[in-house]
Formats: structure tokens, sequence, C-alpha cells
């Protein structure tokens, strides 16, 4: 009897350990290709700098999202390299003006694109049974 408790406790935690396992994996590969949505969601309301689009990425996904600054630089470089977003110079905090990003005409109508082709659809009802089951 002990025996075998032991072995169905043994086959709980693996199944745990291997379930969180593939969990954190899915998630960090998720996280990587939801940066991009997360910056042009940051800038539809308002011109934002980088640590402002920081914390609305991880204030708004309740921290399941986070980015590194050095990140976000990156990302931002490129998209303004393809005319997606631009920055102006404003007044910092106390500080040396910092670069206020928005989106550009052409990174609105890409963004709505976006939304329209891969997030609406989870608004579907059978997408919405789907998810609840």
């Amino acid at each position: 009897m002990y025996y075998t408790s032991c072995i169905i406790l043994n086959f709980k935690m693996d199944k745990e350990k291997k379930l969180n396992e593939l969990l954190a994996s899915w998630e960090d590969t998720y996280k990587k290709g939801q940066l991009t949505l997360w910056i042009f969601l940051s800038l539809q309301d308002s011109k934002k700098y980088v640590e402002e689009i920081k914390d609305f990425v991880e204030k708004k996904s309740n921290g399941t999202i986070t980015c590194e600054e050095q990140s976000l630089y990156r990302a931002l470089r490129k998209y303004e390299h393809i005319e997606v977003l631009k920055h102006e110079p404003g007044k910092g905090n106390n500080g040396p003006d910092r670069k206020y990003y928005y989106l550009t005409e052409l990174g609105k109508e890409l963004f709505n694109r976006f939304v329209t082709r891969n997030i609406t659809l989870f608004f579907s009802e059978e997408i919405q049974r789907l998810l609840k089951s």
C-alpha cells in the first residue's frame, strides 16, 4: 500500500513538474512574440518614452510580459527603421530630454490590420466556447 501511494504521488509530482516546465517554455516563446503587440498597444492613446512603454506593458499584462529597456530600444529602433513609428524629443522629469515614441499612420494601419486578422477572432462565439472548456 505504501509503495503504491509513493508511486502515485511521484507520478503526480512528475506530471506537475512536467506541466510547469512545458508551460514556462510555451509562455517564454509566447512572450517573445507578443512584445510588438504590447508596444503598439501602449502607443495607441498617447506618445510615450521607453520607461512608460515598459511600465504599460508590465502593468496591463498583469506582470506576465516583462521587457528589458535594452530590448525595447532595439525593437523601437527597428520599428523606426521600417517607418511604423517615430519619436520626438520632449522634456524629461527633472532630467535630460527624452524620446517620446508614437505610431505613424503606417503603424496605426498595420496595428489595426493585425488586430483585425489575429485578435478579433478570439471574440467569436466558437472560440470563446473553446477557451472556456
